[in-house]
This record gives C-alpha cells, sequence and structure tokens, in this order.
C-alpha cells in the first residue's frame, strides 16, 4: 500500500510546487525586464529633452547637437547601449555608434513608428534566457511646439537581464528542491505514520492465522480510525482464542476422561475372552477395535497439547537430530523389510527440537507404514538461504490429485488404506508441531510413486515481538 500512496503523495505535492514555481519564474523575469525598460525610458526622456532644442537646420554647428551626440557616445561607451535621435524622416539627428540607423523591420521599427504617434512604445516582448540575440529596443518622441519633430531609438543587448533572470530561476529551482525534499520527507513520515498499523494489523493476522494465537497488536499511533480498529482486532482475537481454548481443553479432557472407561472396557473384554474358546473371530474383533479406540484417544490427547503448548525455539543442528530420528527407526523399517536411508548433512535452523522430533517421528511413521517390503524410504536433509527443508520420500502407494489436496486433515484417510492402522491424527499432529514454531510441511507425489513429505523450519531466529510491534500476552 506504501508503494501506491506514496508516489501518489509525491506527484501531488510535485504539481503544487510546479504549479506555484512557474508563475512565480514568469513574474521574475517580468519584473527584472520591467526594471530594465523603466531605467531605459529614463534615459530616452533624458536624450529626447536634450534633442528638443536642437536646430534641424544647423547641422554640426549646433552647440546643443554636440551635447547630444556627446551625450550618447558616452552612453554608448559606458553601457554598449546603441543610441540615436531621428529624424521623422529616418534621418540621423545623433547617433552612437554615428553608422546606426533604426531598421525598417523589427522591434526597433516598431517602437519608432509608435513613438512618431506622439506616445511612449509599449513594452517589448518578453526576454527569455534561451533567446541569446535577443534586444530590447525603447522609442521616446521629441516633441516641439506639440510636434514631434523627432525620435530617440534605444537598442539595449540582453546578456545581464538573461543572467540575472537565470540566476533568479537558480534561486527559485533551489527553493523548490530544497521543499520537495521536505514535503518528501514529510509523506514518507505521514505514510509510515497512516500504514504502520496496518502492517501490524497484517503481520498480526498472519501469526494468528499461522498458529500463534497469543499475537496482538500494540493499539498505539496511528490514526484515530486505526487505533478503534486495533483495538476492535484484539477483542476479536481474545474471542477466538478463548473459544479455541475451550475447544482445546474439551478435547483433551474428553481424551483423559474416556481413557479410564476405555480402559476398564478393554480390561473386561480380555476377562471375557478367558471365558470364549481360544481363537474367536469376534473378541479378536472387538479387542482390535478397542485398541484402535485407545490409540485415537491417545493421538487426540496429543494434538490438544500440541495445539495449546508454546514453541521452544532454539537454534538446532536439523541434519543430526534428523540423523538421530533416522537410527530409531531403522529396526521397526529393518522388521517390515524396507530400507531406510538418510543424507543428513551438519546444518543449523531455529526449531523446537521436540516438536521436530515429533513431527519427523509421525512422518517416518506413515512412511514406513505404507511402503512394501523391499521398498525404500529415503530421508534427505536439504538446505537453502531461508529455510531447511528435510523430505521423506516413501516408494507406498501414494495418492491421488485429491487426496493430496486432503491429506494433513484430522482423521481423514485414504479409502484405499483403512486396513492400514492408524487414527488419521499424525500428520495432523505434525502440521501443529510444525506451524507453531513457524515451519510447515507440504506433499507432493514420488516420482515412480509413493509420497514426498517435506518438512520446512526457518533458518533465521523468528523477529522478536517487539520488532514487529506486537504484544503477546
Amino acid at each position: 500500500m506504501r508503494t501506491r500512496l506514496l508516489p501518489l503523495l509525491i506527484v501531488l505535492m510535485a504539481g503544487v510546487l510546479l504549479a506555484l514555481g512557474f508563475p512565480l519564474a514568469a513574474s521574475l523575469a517580468a519584473s527584472e525586464q520591467q526594471r530594465v525598460i523603466v531605467d531605459r525610458l529614463d534615459d530616452a526622456a533624458r536624450f529626447a529633452a536634450l534633442a528638443q532644442y536642437v536646430d534641424k537646420r544647423s547641422f554640426g554647428n549646433d552647440e546643443r547637437l554636440v551635447t547630444l551626440g556627446g551625450e550618447l557616445a558616452s552612453y554608448h561607451d559606458v553601457y554598449g547601449i546603441r543610441a540615436g535621435s531621428f529624424y521623422r524622416d529616418n534621418r540621423s539627428m545623433a547617433a552612437a555608434p554615428e553608422d546606426w540607423v533604426v531598421p525598417y523591420d523589427g522591434e526597433a521599427r516598431r517602437a519608432f513608428n509608435e513613438a512618431l504617434l506622439g506616445r511612449r512604445s509599449h513594452d517589448p516582448p518578453q526576454v527569455w534566457p534561451w533567446q541569446p540575440h535577443a534586444r530590447l529596443a525603447i522609442a521616446s518622441p521629441v516633441v516641439r511646439d506639440g510636434d514631434v519633430v523627432a525620435v530617440v531609438v534605444t537598442d539595449s543587448p540582453t546578456g545581464q537581464l538573461r543572467s540575472r533572470i537565470l540566476r533568479g530561476w537558480l534561486l527559485i529551482f533551489a527553493g523548490e528542491v530544497a521543499a520537495m525534499l521536505l514535503a518528501v520527507g514529510a509523506a514518507f513520515r505521514l505514510t509510515g505514520w497512516v500504514l504502520r498499523p496496518v502492517r501490524v494489523l497484517d503481520t498480526v493476522t498472519h501469526d494468528i492465522a499461522t498458529g500463534r494465537m497469543n499475537s496482538r497488536v500494540a493499539a498505539a499511533g496511528g490514526p484515530p480510525e486505526l487505533r478503534r480498529l486495533a483495538h476492535s482486532f484484539n477483542e476479536m482475537a481474545d474471542h477466538v482464542e478463548e473459544a479455541l481454548e475451550q475447544q482445546r481443553a474439551f478435547v483433551a479432557d474428553a481424551s483423559h476422561q474416556l481413557r479410564n472407561p476405555l480402559a476398564a472396557l478393554l480390561l473386561r473384554i480380555e476377562l471375557l475372552a478367558l471365558e470364549l474358546p481360544e481363537g474367536n473371530e469376534e473378541i479378536a474383533s472387538v479387542r482390535t477395535e478397542g485398541k484402535r479406540l485407545a490409540q485415537v484417544l491417545d493421538d487426540l490427547l496429543d494434538l490438544a497439547l500440541a495445539e495449546h503448548a508454546a514453541a521452544e525455539l532454539r537454534l538446532t543442528d536439523v541434519g543430526a537430530l534428523t540423523a538421530e530420528r533416522v537410527a530409531s527407526w531403522r529396526p521397526v523399517a529393518e522388521d517390515k523389510g524396507v530400507v531406510l536411508e538418510g543424507e543428513c548433512g551438519a546444518v543449523t535452523a531455529w526449531a523446537d527440537p521436540v516438536a521436530l522430533s515429533s513431527a519427523l517421528d509421525a512422518v517416518i511413521d506413515n512412511a514406513l507404514k505404507f511402503t512394501p517390503a523391499g521398498e525404500e524410504v529415503t530421508v534427505t536433509v536439504v538446505p537453502d538461504r531461508t529455510s531447511v527443508a528435510v523430505v521423506v520420500a516413501d516408494r507406498g502407494p501414494g495418492l491421488t490429485e485429491e487426496e493430496l489436496g486432503r491429506v494433513g486433515d484430522r482423521f481423514w484417510r485414504s479409502g484405499r488404506h483403512q486396513n492400514v492402522k492408524g487414527s488419521g491424527l499424525g500428520l495432523s499432529i505434525a502440521r501443529v508441531l510444525l506451524t507453531a514454531g513457524g515451519g510447515g510441511v507440504a506433499f507432493a507425489p514420488n516420482a515412480p510413486h509413493g509420497l514426498r513429505v517435506t518438512v520446512t523450519v526457518p533458518r533465521h531466529a523468528p523477529a522478536d515481538a517487539r520488532d514487529r510491534g506486537l504484544t503477546e500476552r
């Protein structure tokens, strides 16, 4: 969500800054140019005042004409601005440089024609920094006895003007960049403040979904709505945990309470068998079903305990533990005529040793049950970057695709394997034990036939509850 919300905020803030920056840059350029225009108008008005009393018939002998020519020449030498006073018929009264004349087109001609009408020329077009050949032409009429007798024209280079505009734009750009960095930092803080409770809620939801029912959301920080949501989520989790705890307690109590009557019933069956002829099929069947019921009750109690107990994770040598379990089950395999092989290199992972041992016992036991004599069961430890997998592959009849989707469910057994001893809870207990420690179990076909069960445990230490922003009761 942050990857979607953060770019949206950044784009919006960038749009606001650009919407402010472009008008500000244009206003700066117009202000700088207007300052130059006012300065040139003042200069042109001063030259017009000098040219007002120059006699057209005096040619070069009029002292005022000499003064005007000297002023224009000094003005050109100091500022590099071409300037001149021209009669209505375009003849030059005085100009600097002396050979400069008003061109017959362009901005200078437009300004000259407007001044002939007795008014100051309009502001020239805006000059931009990327126009190296742009010039500013300003004209002012020379009025004598109410008539326009000449026009003073100044034609200025724009290098300094463009430099000032560019420097101003650079300052604006630097300010925009600083404001954008500040806005991005604020956006990061804002999205972090808003989305942190959502991330914590997602983490806690995942923890509860994977069996860590005591995980809770620390309802601190974030918007009030998300804090209320966190509080409501904690209340919901409390009710769910309470309901599951009652369910586990019921299963454990029922299993425990049924064991004594069942033990008494089995004892009576044995006493009854003493009074019946040896080899009676009915009493043998009853004895078998009684033992099976006792096994189911034991497995139910183990399942209830597995769901209730918290995993005590520690750094465990998975290879050594797997090799130990393989060695423990090898006599059973030899008694059945099954070859049990283990490839258990030294590799460590984070697991509850007791829970992992129990899970491996359940998986290996299941593999040996369904593997016929003469076939092989292999147990292989396969490490990767994030986890360690223990793969138990058998050469039994295997399962269909539909059956693979149900294997591991409580009390589920394939219709083809009803005659095999078991309660249907072994793999369910293994899954519960592994899930409590952050691991898992997966099932897949084993070529050319059989079942491949993969037990996984994490290689890295689980994140501390405080790092995840959680509270565990």
